[in-house]
């Protein structure tokens, strides 16, 4: 028998000098393994992809508001029996990642195809009413600044909006419906998107609790004109496997202040000495999601300090506060689905009531009052609105949509009709009106 050459010792056996040599081939061997495994480990190259997005329709509007009232509403201002091919919306954007902390976001944009003289307000659109771009989002992410959270600089969804990337669910995302209509807040002059710098993160690792809070310029995609910044913030919180979700949002942002208001009569100054205009926003959304169907609710209170210019009997002007209050609520779902499992038919059906008038009677009742002028056009309070959409959704394949919907919106005034409120404001009726606008919408998403 061969003898080992490993020495020998009766007690213990092998010697120290053996166990130091296996110890030294198992610490080289695995070494090797671990550097084979850090071997294996992808790098991280940068790359981006093209995508974009467009929505449109075949509308016929068959009953029409003799006011034209709606403001900004698209179809404000359009003749009844009137029929058109529009697009509402077109997309172009590339979204980079430099590196796994930083990533970068462009986006074109060309929408609100309508103009004179089918609709009261001008669209986005050039001098001879070909469709203009314009740069919607550009901004950089810095993941992780703090653990937890993004540092975003630039152009970029706002937190009334509330996509971030990291599955907030907040109004929009949940609607899913942005290309049928807007949120009722983004209806009604809160901006969607913005210029200036936020911070978005979890509370928790699971991004179950969340945040999203924005120092804005205010404007869009317009440059700053004033001194004044908009800030945004919300909080968010998921429960029952994020099946619940809860967004509550706050918006403040100084219009004039400190300006000194004349009255009007030459050299007799305003009552309110100078002027101090502000406008905040309170909201709360809900909504309950399964893989059927999703519930949602969102509400707002606006207060509007100084926004209704009144002239006095007196000949002085003075500036008044108004609050708008509106409720949305929504159900969308699925009828048929592929045998992939995604929705092949789908529903969804939505109820919006707006009504500015909060604050206005105190202001006709006064017996100084001769007119007002609300200076937020979306919160004129002459007029109350109610909207109804109801719709189905068909998706012969993914990410291509043909959804025909009836769009339904209806002005009441918020004054009663009689010949003193008259005198306040033209828009003083008892006539109750109606847009009432047949759509097939189209949708369809590339790149993604």
């Amino acid at each position: 028998m061969v003898k080992s050459l490993l020495p020998f010792n009766k007690q213990y056996g092998y010697s120290f000098l053996s166990a130091n040599i296996f110890a030294a081939l198992f610490l080289l061997f695995s070494g090797v393994a671990k550097a084979q495994e850090v071997d294996t480990i992808p790098e991280f190259k940068p790359h981006g992809q093209l995508w974009g997005c467009v929505f449109g329709d075949y509308a016929y509007k068959s009953n029409a508001d003799l006011l034209n009232r709606g403001g900004a509403n698209q179809y404000t201002g359009v003749p009844v029996n009137t029929s058109l091919f529009q697009f509402r919306r077109i997309y172009l954007g590339y979204d980079y990642e430099i590196s796994q902390r930083f990533s970068v976001q462009f986006t074109l944009s060309s929408e609100n195809d309508y103009g004179a003289p089918f609709s009261a307000t001008a669209g986005d659109l050039l001098a001879n009413n070909k469709l203009a771009p314009f740069v919607k989002y550009a901004n950089v992410r810095w993941k992780n600044i703090w653990h937890g959270t993004d540092l975003v600089i630039g152009q970029q969804n706002d937190p009334a909006y509330g996509k971030t990337g990291r599955d907030d669910q907040a109004p929009e995302e949940v609607w899913s419906y942005r290309s049928v209509e807007r949120t009722v807040s983004d209806l009604y002059g809160t901006p969607c998107y913005d210029m200036g710098a936020s911070l978005q993160g979890w509370f928790d690792a699971n991004g179950k609790f969340g945040y999203n809070v924005m120092a804005g310029n205010g404007t869009m995609a317009k440059p700053e004109t004033d001194q004044n910044k908009w800030f945004y913030g919300n909080v968010y919180a998921k429960f029952f496997d994020k099946r619940l979700v809860i967004n509550l949002y706050q918006d403040y942002e100084r219009l004039n202040w400190g300006v000194y208001t004349p009255g009007a009569k030459a050299g007799i100054a305003s009552p309110n000495g100078v002027w101090y205009h502000d406008r905040n926003m309170t909201k709360l959304f809900a909504a309950w999601n399964t893989k059927r169907f999703t519930i949602g609710f969102e509400g707002f209170h606006t207060t509007l300090m100084g926004d209704l210019k009144v002239a006095g009997k007196d000949g002085n002007i003075y500036y008044r506060t108004s609050d708008a209050m509106a409720m949305s609520v929504f159900v969308r779902g699925r009828i048929l689905s592929s045998p992939a499992g995604n929705a092949l038919l789908g529903f969804f059906a939505r109820f919006d009531n707006f009504d500015p008038s909060g604050n206005l009677s105190s202001v006709v009742n006064d017996p100084n009052t001769r007119s007002y002028t609300a200076l937020t056009a979306p919160y004129d309070p002459t007029t109350k609105q109610q909207f109804v959409l109801l719709g189905l959704d068909y998706t012969p394949y993914k990410n291509i949509h043909f959804m025909p919907n009836l769009w339904v919106n209806t002005y009441t005034s918020s004054l009663v009709q009689s010949a003193v409120n008259d005198a306040f404001n033209s828009g003083v009726t008892g006539m109750k009106g109606t847009d009432v606008v047949w759509r097939l919408t189209f949708y369809y998403i590339y790149g993604k």
